[in-house]
């Protein structure tokens, strides 16, 4: 079975797992996004990629389950091998569950600007066939989520990562066996605030990572710093019809030192992306 087949055979297996409890709400949508300044380390920034996403958030009685996966479709300045002119693929996803204390216990867990405490566990992974590092990521997660009193939702997470890789060059047939990064700490901030009376959110995500060690050539990492975030319209409730099923918006990511490859160092300018994004989601 191919990488993109088994990863994607992952992701079937981890929303699968994340509907099997009886929900209290759930809430799944497609979407798509698009930009022409996407940056690869070692590259370029100016990558044109369309990314489709799979995305499902859902409650139950004991917390919370969210999974997303993106199918990242690069142009030529990504290529998916040496000279070629069609771009690199990759698949990603990410599974997180927060068992909510309060909802185990009964009792509310409130203080200061805190509403509720949960641990939070998961994993991400991924599959990318390109011209160079092919990435065979795999992590696991595990750390406390407050959750903040605001309106919408804001949950701040400090998150223990343990993180290998284990690149594959089928084109120079350049194996690398998997490698154990130094186990280290990610902050990360997820959010839905709507924003007035307007039919109008601000969502999106941030993460602060912290140097992973040394690469598995022997390179230093250094911190990663990662925001991604969007306005969304929605033209149902703008529209007087059914609010929540149709959104679009402009989205916005800022990502330095990304998967850790100084931006100082010889990853060059491909280390820090700034990707304005357009962006469309229908959700069922």
């Amino acid at each position: 079975m191919r990488p993109a087949t088994r990863l994607l055979c992952t992701a079937a297996a981890a929303l699968a797992a994340s509907a099997s409890h009886a929900a209290d709400w759930s809430d799944t949508s497609i979407g798509y996004r698009f930009g022409t300044k996407f940056a690869e380390p070692f590259g370029t920034n100016n990558i044109h990629k369309s990314i489709l996403d799979l995305n499902h958030a859902s409650g139950y009685s004991y917390g919370t389950n969210f999974f997303n996966a993106d199918l990242l479709l690069s142009d030529k300045n990504d290529p998916s091998s040496p000279g070629s002119g069609s771009g690199a693929t990759e698949v990603y996803i990410v599974y997180r569950h927060t068992l909510d204390f309060g909802k185990i216990s009964g009792s509310k867990i409130e203080f200061g600007p805190v509403r509720g405490l949960g641990l939070t566990a998961g994993f991400d992974a991924n599959v990318k066939v390109d011209a160079g590092y092919n990435s065979r990521k795999q992590m696991l997660v595990l750390g406390p989520t407050f959750m903040m009193d605001v309106p919408g939702f804001l949950n701040v997470s400090l998150l223990l990562l343990k993180e290998s890789n284990a690149p594959y060059n089928k084109f120079t047939g350049t194996a690398t066996p998997r490698y154990d990064y130094k186990t280290h700490l990610m902050l990360t901030a997820a959010w839905s605030i709507p924003l007035g009376k307007l039919p109008l959110a601000f969502e999106g995500f941030a993460n602060y990572i912290a140097s992973k060690g040394k690469d598995e050539f022997g390179g230093s990492t250094a911190p990663e710093t990662n925001f991604d975030g969007q306005i969304m319209y929605d033209i149902g409730a703008g529209a007087g019809t059914t609010p929540g099923k149709f959104k679009v918006g402009l989205e916005y990511q800022y990502w330095r030192n990304k998967f850790g490859n100084p931006a100082s160092g010889p990853a060059g300018s491909g280390a820090t992306a700034k990707t304005p994004m357009i962006r469309a989601e229908y959700h069922f």
